[in-house]
């Protein structure tokens, strides 16, 4: 049996995770920006989201479908073993059709035909993801693995950005890196595999049992990840790869943020699967109303935050010359918290319920609002109406999920104390946006800022006693007081 760890080790480990995602960028983004052009950074964005598509369709929803089903059946090896490869047989299968389609399209769209260096090497992330079977790993809780080689990675990488992406005309080199750094590890993935799997072929597969469940979360993918693409293809294709940058650095940093923000709800859907698949419903609504006060607590004062200092984020993190990325960037931060709300809805709750078909509605309401929106906004707000569209996207995605469970919200949001949070995040806001009268440098007025809004935001749920930072703050000080005895015993 795999030994699981507690949800807060877990979570720990992904925050960890989180935070080298967004160390990594933090340190190459400014190099980046700066090696490359504004067009450079554009051309790989495009490809980056093109490549994406592709592997999205390879995956066949099995990202999310497979953690749910090997928590399942996490207590017995032999049905592990036979179900983890049933699931990789049929990713398998279809990546051979997509790699296909991806050589006719670089074949016969000009426009990827002009860089087909830069799109095969992308393309790459396709067979990454099949064989890193991340979906086991995760189903499985192993989040300190997962943790610590991706950071090995990351760090390659970061130490092969700065040895070989020296020119402007080096894009392609960053786009390989960048696969070496995010998916790269995924190769140990698989030869870690028999620690957890029997490797040899058990035979009598079915992969039509698989194949139902597998479309639903597929059609759930393929609408999320058009959508969340969409606006970085549009704007390629309606306008130029330069509008391309702006809009893709203002999505880098919110990317970020938002993994910060599900970190928690990542780490707890293998563990509420398990909670359905044994009929322990108590513990489930207890896990999701907290996960859902976790994300108002954390997401609103993180939104308001880079509302306010928006520029001094880009012009740190790229530079003056991306000063176009300011307002798409103010403009999509709402959606951190939307985003938060709704991988919470959907994929913690709606998804081990049995409502997988509901969240691909709603994701699919929110793609095609997104598409008409960029129809609209693109062509005359440009990097802008990007951001606007992915707002009203993310809108109506959370509308549809909290439409469908009318019945369970009063419940679910029945901790979140939605008057303490907004006092404190305004009166925060107000106190740290004084440090702009300073004119300082970017780096020493984003430090004091965030110093300034974490002490009040802190300081204020404190004194107004809000339940879940007290009993956050309980446990960091708990914990600080056993580490201590424990220290005193060794002596």
């Amino acid at each position: 049996m795999v030994k699981i760890k507690s949800v807060k080790v877990n979570f720990i480990m992904n925050m960890i995770l989180t935070a080298s995602t967004f160390i990594f960028p933090l340190i190459t983004l400014p190099y980046i920006t700066r090696v490359l052009s504004v067009e450079g950074v554009g051309k790989v964005n495009v490809a980056t989201s093109i490549a994406q598509y592709f592997s999205m369709v390879a995956m066949l929803g099995v990202p999310t479908y497979g953690i749910r089903a090997c928590a399942q059946v996490r207590d017995d090896r032999e049905k592990l073993t036979k179900t983890v490869q049933e699931i990789l047989l049929l990713n398998l299968l279809i990546s051979v059709f997509v790699y296909a389609a991806y050589f006719v399209a670089i074949w016969k769209v000009p426009k990827i035909h002009n860089d087909a260096a830069l799109y095969w090497i992308m393309s790459s992330t396709i067979i990454f993801n099949v064989i890193g079977v991340e979906w086991l790993y995760k189903g499985l809780e192993q989040y300190t693995y997962i943790t610590v080689r991706s950071i090995i990675f990351k760090a390659i990488g970061l130490v092969l950005m700065f040895l070989f992406v020296r020119h402007q005309g080096d894009y392609v080199i960053y786009g390989a890196i960048s696969i070496v750094a995010t998916v790269g590890s995924n190769f140990l993935n698989f030869i870690n595999l028999r620690k957890y799997v029997n490797l040899r072929p058990v035979g009598h597969y079915d992969l039509k049992h698989h194949f139902k469940e597998v479309m639903i979360f597929f059609a759930m993918a393929a609408a999320t990840t058009i959508y969340t693409n969409l606006d970085n293809v549009m704007l390629g294709f309606l306008k130029n790869e330069t509008q391309a940058g702006y809009y893709g650095t203002s999505i880098k940093i919110k990317g970020l943020l938002v993994s910060f923000v599900t970190a928690l709800s990542t780490v707890l859907l293998p563990r509420v699967s398990y909670y359905i698949e044994r009929g322990m419903k108590e513990e489930f609504k207890r896990v999701s109303r907290k996960a859902l006060h976790f994300v108002v607590l954390l997401a609103l004062p993180v939104t308001v935050y880079f509302i306010l200092y928006s520029r001094e984020s880009i012009f740190l993190l790229a530079s003056k010359t991306y000063e176009n990325s300011i307002i798409p960037m103010q403009i999509i931060m709402p959606t951190v918290l939307l985003i938060g709300l709704t991988n919470v809805l959907g994929l913690q709750i709606m998804v081990p319920i049995g409502k997988e078909k509901m969240v691909f509605y709603s994701v699919l309401a929110g793609g095609i609002a997104d598409f008409v929106a960029n129809m609209i906004f693109i062509p005359t707000m440009s990097a802008a109406g990007a951001a606007l569209g992915t707002l009203i996207a993310e809108t109506v995605v959370l509308i549809v999920q909290l439409i469908v469970l009318r019945d369970w919200i009063r419940d679910l949001f029945s901790e979140v104390q939605w008057v303490k949070a907004c006092v404190s995040t305004a009166v925060a806001g107000v106190a740290c946006y004084g440090v702009k009268a300073l004119n300082l440098s970017n780096f020493i007025a984003l430090v004091i800022s965030v110093c300034v809004f974490g002490a009040v935001y802190a300081v204020l749920l404190l004194i107004m006693r809000e339940p879940l930072f007290l009993e956050v703050l309980q446990d960091v000080l708990h914990g600080k007081v056993k580490r201590g005895k424990a220290e005193k015993d060794g002596e």
